[in-house]
């Protein structure tokens, strides 16, 4: 489905373990193998607490990983430093959850805007008039709002500032997290076809964090279902509905909710909670809350194992005995 040339980011075997009390270990990503693809959108879903956020804060270089390496063009992110590492957060932005929570109240928008442009001497100050008006029209908004303060604005309003902010360096990956959850529906939906307008415009790769499996596979290319710190399944959004094969990933999609589906039949809803990720049993990590567990899911964790080009999943119904 994607060509490996337009390639640019991939992780191989990242891990991430935190220290917790009683000599404890918890491990917030296991294993990640992902990749990030020039024009497109990788979708990463999961409960709340499974590792999404921690993952895509290495891209960003907000943490490090435990193990593991992520190549950016070739070059281990996870070992920059000092100016190296500076220079390469140009290449690499991120949009919060919250807006407001990165801003500066005192700071202008236009100040707001231009201020990544200012850090790495890339405009004058005579120019951030110009360069405001410029991304506020890109992200749908008027030139005037160059004037206003956060408070001033709508949640919608603050989240497009935001993605003003992030692609103003042109990067060639912008991280997006939980960038839509806070808004109304109809607002997340012009927030969406915003970042999909843009995304064409500048051919940007986009990693996207959502609970939301159904609003991802409204625009991703690609999603990665995560569960406990593990990647469970990797597959093309386009063959979500007829071809997804774990246990997990069929569990998130019988809770999206819809209002053309069908209200006579049940509702399936996953039995039992999930366990403390502190605790997480051995073998499958799912295993306990699966009706198709079986011995050796108790025993080996599965990898993940190709079905097709494109699509990878971690089960050992699917995979092969003893991966």
């Amino acid at each position: 489905m994607f060509d490996e040339k337009d390639m640019i980011l991939e992780a191989k075997h990242v891990t991430r373990r935190f220290p917790a009390s009683n000599n404890r270990t918890l491990v917030a990503c296991n294993d990640v193998n992902l990749k990030l693809y020039k024009g497109k959108t990788l979708g990463l879903v999961g409960e709340s607490g499974c590792g999404k956020s921690t993952f895509m804060r290495f891209l960003v270089s907000l943490d490090a990983p435990t193990e593991g390496e992520i190549f950016f063009h070739g070059k281990d992110i996870t070992k920059m430093k000092g100016e190296t590492l500076r220079q390469n957060r140009q290449k690499i932005q991120m949009v919060f959850q919250d807006p407001s929570g990165s801003f500066n109240p005192k700071m202008k928008i236009r100040d707001i805007i231009c201020e990544p442009l200012m850090n790495f001497g890339r405009i004058k100050k005579s120019e951030k008039d110009a360069v405001a008006k410029k991304y506020l029209e890109l992200v749908d908004l008027p030139a005037d709002f160059a004037n206003r303060y956060p408070h001033n604005m709508s949640g919608g309003q603050r989240q497009r500032i935001a993605i003003a902010r992030a692609i103003v360096l042109e990067p060639e990956i912008v991280v997006m997290d939980e960038a839509t959850c806070a808004l109304d529906v109809s607002v997340q939906k012009t927030i969406i076809k915003l970042v999909v307008k843009l995304q064409k415009e500048k051919n940007i790769a986009i990693g996207f964090i959502a609970h939301d499996l159904g609003l991802i596979q409204s625009f991703a290319h690609q999603i990665a279902v995560m569960y406990l710190g593990n990647i469970v399944e990797v597959i093309p959004a386009e063959d979500l509905n007829a071809r997804a094969m774990h246990p997990y990933t069929k569990a998130l999609m019988g809770a999206i909710f819809d209002i053309h589906m069908d209200f006579s039949k049940k509702i399936a809803s996953i039995e039992s909670e999930a366990p403390s990720p502190l605790d997480v049993p051995d073998g499958c990590p799912f295993q306990d809350r699966c009706g198709h567990c079986t011995e050796i899911c108790r025993q080996k964790r599965p990898l993940l194992a190709q079905m097709e080009p494109g699509h990878e999943v971690a089960c050992h119904i699917f995979g092969k005995k003893g991966d």
